[in-house]
């Protein structure tokens, strides 16, 4: 696998995660759906379950109306159904309509994901090897924000972004987009992501593919370096 020539990237689980900070929680309590006036702490348990809820690259976690479904499974094209989508999750989840609005916000905000250690090297490391990269993200905000906040914005060759070209993991359409415009053959490149089901789905095209465990940041110190090398890239 040494004569790969671009590597393609997820971006939640994979080169940032979500982390959620106590502070976001302070004052939050959930209701109970049998007994709005019973409530009951945001805890750690809790944090940790609504993170997973927010954060989790398929399927669904709270009972869903057919419009509210139709929201989710659309929710990573178009920002007015990510929004909606995610209030339903969090209300469903207990939340009061003013906290689940102020956490969702922390969502769609770049400053608020951690990058993973070893994502700006690898970006770099790659662009001196002269390796295109595309980042090719299920997504339905601007997340270039956050790679200019680690200053590996001018790093990474091509940003697909499922809202921005209107195609979602794990249909090779978006894989194939990357490619195209990174100009590189499927059989060149290599897919990193946290999702055997959505990143994948490249492999029908033909790229190799690497899993990685979306861990906490500060678990998971050198998991991308590891993929690469897997595959023949040495930074």
């Amino acid at each position: 696998m040494g004569d790969l020539r671009a590597v393609l990237f997820d971006y939640s689980g994979t080169l940032f995660r979500l982390e959620e900070d106590d502070s976001w929680f302070a004052g939050m309590e959930l209701e109970s759906p049998m007994s709005p006036e019973a409530t009951r702490e945001v805890d750690g348990h809790v944090q940790a379950e609504l993170m997973r809820r927010l954060t989790a690259p398929t399927g669904r976690s709270v009972s869903m109306t057919p419009e509210a479904l139709e929201a989710w499974v659309n929710r990573d094209l178009a920002p007015h159904l990510h929004r909606e989508a995610y209030l339903h999750v969090l209300r469903e989840s207990g939340l009061a309509h003013h906290h689940a609005e102020a956490l969702y916000g922390r969502v769609i905000d770049p400053a608020s994901w951690t990058p993973y250690p070893d994502a700006g090297p690898v970006l770099a490391g790659l662009r001196r090897l002269g390796i295109k990269t595309a980042v090719v993200s299920n997504i339905a905000f601007d997340i270039r924000p956050a790679f200019d906040a680690i200053g590996a914005a001018d790093e990474v060759t091509e940003f697909v972004l499922s809202f921005e070209v209107g195609v979602i993991k794990p249909d090779p359409a978006i894989f194939a987009i990357a490619l195209d415009r990174l100009g590189v053959p499927a059989e060149r490149a290599l897919m990193v992501g946290d999702s055997d089901e959505a990143d994948g789905g490249a492999r029908a095209l033909g790229c190799a593919f690497a899993l990685v465990d979306p861990l906490p940041t500060a678990d998971r110190s050198d998991g991308l370096l590891a993929a690469l090398g897997a595959h023949g890239i040495a930074l």
